[in-house]
Parts: structure tokens; C-alpha cells; sequence
């Protein structure tokens, strides 16, 4: 008796455990410090912890060491510009991998981004390097190279 009740607590526990949101799947993975700080820089973090769904092409550390590290401190300084930059690589919805369709494609900031599948999958000038990275609100593709906003 006393195993089967532990049984059912931890299928409980199992069933009730949170998938993590956007923002805690990015701090999890690692490698989004950048992203994460710019992120929180924004004030966009309880946006990307909200109901969504969104899709996030997200910059990998490596794509943001891409940028002069001048030009990416006077970004992260500017709470106006880093916001469009941000909400750039977000789309509402959640667009899995096998649903992407080339194209343009309307972003949160606006602005739309250029979806090419020829030689593999191109958000405007970064290569989606990793996709289905899945979330409680949405999806994560990463890509390596930061998009700006035209």
C-alpha cells in the first residue's frame, strides 16, 4: 500500500510539474546569457513569460559576439532600439519546424522578416541553426547571427 501511494504522489507531482515558459527555457539552455540580459535590459521579460504563444528566433552568445562590443553596449543602453531589435525576432504563435513556409512573415515589432527553406531555413540573414526548442508559451529557434530590424 505505502508504494503504491508513493507511486500515485509522484505521478501527481508529474502530471501538476509547470513546463518552463520562453524566458526560463533560455536561461535554462545556457547559452542565451546575452539574450537573456537584453532581454531583461528591455523590460521585456513578463511579456516572454506570458501567454503567448510565440515563436522566438533567439541569438545564440556566439551570434550577439557577432556585434562590436561597442555597438552592443550602446544597444543594451538603449531601451527603445533594443526593444524593436528584440521584438524583431519574435512572431506571434507557435510556428513549429515542420510548419515554416518560406516567405515574409510579420514580427511583434512590426516589422516583417524574410523565411527562406532553400539549403535549410534563413531568418532574413541568420542560418536556424536548432528548432522545437518547445516552452510552456511557445517555441525557441536558434539562430546565429542577430536580425535588425530594416
Amino acid at each position: 500500500m505505502k508504494k503504491l501511494l508513493i507511486a500515485s504522489v509522484l505521478t501527481l507531482g508529474a502530471l501538476t510539474a509547470k513546463a518552463a515558459d520562453i524566458v526560463d527555457t533560455a536561461i535554462a539552455a545556457g547559452s542565451f546569457k546575452t539574450l537573456v540580459t537584453a532581454v531583461q535590459a528591455a523590460g521585456l521579460v513578463e511579456t516572454l513569460k506570458g501567454p503567448g504563444p510565440f515563436t522566438v528566433f533567439a541569438p545564440t552568445d556566439e551570434a550577439f559576439a557577432k556585434i562590436p562590443k561597442d555597438k552592443l553596449d550602446a544597444l543594451l543602453k538603449d531601451k527603445n532600439a533594443l526593444t524593436a531589435v528584440l521584438t524583431y525576432h519574435v512572431v506571434p504563435g507557435k510556428v513549429m519546424a515542420a510548419d515554416v513556409q518560406a516567405g515574409q512573415v510579420k514580427t511583434v515589432q512590426g516589422g516583417t522578416i524574410t523565411v527562406s527553406t532553400q539549403g535549410g531555413v534563413k531568418v532574413d540573414n541568420a542560418n536556424v541553426v536548432k528548432t522545437d526548442i518547445t516552452a510552456s508559451n511557445g517555441v525557441i529557434h536558434v539562430i546565429d547571427t542577430v536580425i535588425m530590424p530594416k
